[in-house]
Formats: C-alpha cells, sequence, structure tokens
C-alpha cells in the first residue's frame, strides 16, 4: 500500500509513469470509466476548497466510483474534538482511499501513520500540495513533451506559496531546468527552496524583481497573487503591485510558444484580457488536475507495477 504526502514520495518513473497514464485517460476516456468500479473515495476537507475538492470528485466519478466526505471541519466530528487519528480509523471502514486538506502542516502524515487504505495529501497549511505539482508537470508535459530542459519563470508569492515550493523540488530533478525567481524583495523564496535548486545538478537559477527584462526567456510563467497582506505597509505594496501583474503588453514580449499557468483561484495578477491569449493555459491546467487525479487514484488502489 501506498500513500502520496509529499511530491518526493514518487520517482521519476513513477511521475512518468502517472502523465503516461493520464495521457491514456484523455485519448480514451471511456476505455477508464469502470476503473475504480463499486470503489470510494472519502474526502476529507478541514478547510474550504473548490478546485482541488472537485477535482478529486469528478475523477473519482468518472472512473466509476463514487464519493463521500466532508467539505468543512465543521460540518463532522472533528467540531466535537475528534482527532485526526480517530477520523481515519473510523472513516477507512467506509472507503478505499482519502484525499485530506488540513491547515496544519504534518496532519497528512499522522492520517497515513494510522491508515489502512491509500491517503492522498490535498493540501496541509503551508506545507506541501502534491496533487497540484502533478497537476502543474502535467500541464508542462503536455504543452512541451518534455520537462527537462525548460526556462521555468515564478512569479509573486515566493516566500508563502506552497504550489511554488513544491513545483521547485519537482522540476529539481530534471536536468537543464533554469528558474527564474520574480519576486518582490519580501517575497522572495525560502533558503531551503533556492538551495534545493543549488544542489541539483543540471539545474541554475537567477533572482529578479520585475518580469518585464525576463519576458523573453521564458517557456513557462507560474503566476501566483502578491498578497497585500504579507507587506508591512500599504505604501510598499502599492509601489511593487503592477510590477507582477501580467497584461497584455507583458505577453507581447514573450515567446510565441510559452505558457502561463496559475495554481488559482486568480485576484487581479493576471488581466482578464490574458484568458483570450492562446498562451494563457490556467483553465486547461485546472482540467488536467482531474485527469491526473484519476491516475493516482488507479495507481494507488492498483499499485505501480
Amino acid at each position: 500500500m501506498r500513500h502520496l504526502i509529499d511530491i518526493q514520495d514518487l520517482t521519476v518513473e513513477e511521475i512518468g509513469a502517472l502523465l503516461g497514464l493520464a495521457g491514456q485517460i484523455i485519448a480514451r476516456p471511456a476505455d477508464f470509466r469502470d476503473a475504480a468500479s463499486r470503489k470510494k473515495l472519502a474526502t476529507l476537507f478541514y478547510e474550504p476548497s473548490t478546485r482541488t475538492r472537485l477535482s478529486f470528485e469528478a475523477a473519482m466519478l468518472d472512473l466509476g466510483g463514487n464519493v463521500l466526505g466532508f467539505a468543512s471541519a465543521d460540518n463532522s466530528s472533528v467540531s466535537k474534538g475528534e482527532s485526526v487519528a480517530d477520523t481515519i480509523r473510523m472513516v477507512q471502514c467506509y472507503a478505499d482511499i482519502i484525499a485530506m486538506r488540513h491547515p496544519k502542516e504534518g496532519a497528512p502524515v499522522v492520517a497515513a501513520r494510522h491508515a489502512a487504505v491509500p491517503v492522498i495529501n490535498a493540501g496541509d497549511g503551508g506545507h506541501n500540495h502534491p496533487t497540484q505539482t502533478l497537476t502543474d508537470l502535467t500541464t508542462i508535459h503536455r504543452e512541451f513533451g518534455h520537462l527537462d530542459n525548460l526556462t521555468i519563470g515564478l512569479c509573486g508569492d515566493l516566500k508563502f506559496g506552497r504550489t511554488v515550493h513544491s513545483l521547485v523540488i519537482a522540476m529539481c530533478r530534471y536536468p537543464g531546468t533554469h528558474f527564474v525567481l520574480i519576486s518582490p524583495q519580501e517575497l522572495c523564496p525560502p533558503d531551503y527552496v533556492t538551495e534545493r535548486i543549488c544542489n541539483s545538478p543540471g539545474c541554475t537559477f537567477e533572482q529578479v524583481r520585475s518580469m518585464d527584462d525576463v519576458m523573453p526567456e521564458l517557456d513557462v510563467l507560474y503566476m501566483t497573487r502578491v498578497q497585500k497582506e504579507r507587506f508591512f505597509n500599504e505604501a510598499d505594496y502599492l509601489r511593487l503591485r503592477d510590477s507582477f501583474i501580467l497584461d497584455a503588453p507583458k505577453m507581447a514580449a514573450a515567446k510565441r510558444e510559452m505558457i502561463v499557468m496559475h495554481p488559482l483561484p486568480r485576484v487581479n495578477e493576471i488581466s482578464v484580457r490574458v484568458d483570450d491569449d492562446p498562451r494563457a493555459r490556467y483553465f486547461q491546467q485546472a482540467l488536467y488536475g482531474k485527469y491526473i487525479r484519476m491516475a493516482l487514484i488507479m495507481k494507488l488502489l492498483n499499485g505501480f507495477d
């Protein structure tokens, strides 16, 4: 039995197998409509979610399975003080696989220790979000056909963004990756992220304060929200925020083959005028999230061999 708590739980070969299976599902969805027949997925979401929860539920339903669970801790026995361990021991009596989101870092690790069925981390605090990373990898692979030798621009909140941290860690396993880290000084990535790049053979990075000068060199631009609440004063936020808003003039400087990604939800960091640009892939990215979760559910239920 396997769990997915951290993207590093998967080998490069296993990620490749998941991407391959997702590609088969995209090409022939009818072949997989009974792949999880009579199986049940429990979605235990201790904090609000739209895309991730619905993506998991759609994935299981498209595999012919069923879904149960809760979308808020307030709607469960958690509100009565039930521990994560006890919740897992109870839910595994009714489900074959569990997807769990929790505001506390490490909660899915506790769940996996007490589970007799596979546990998928659907996000734990600011720590990990491995299925979002798989979604990101799927999007990049579908667009370019490979994951190596790419220039990846990461823009916005690089300090607190768990999706950014997980994607960097994942992409460091593919040689020739060059990261362009675009953020205000206040939101630079933590040291462990840049140290991981430095310690990964064949991977490099540069840090810049504006996307304007680096747009022409990017293969991927991964946008995140610059959050007003992260600044000590509003003046600094107002001074910097426009440097991290993607609009049509900035897109004009980019390669024709570049793609724009975003984990969503978007606020104002991408102009709605960019939505009609064929390089905008963030809504397609959300769709790929369903397919890769279908592949992951199948592999965890049936084995990677």
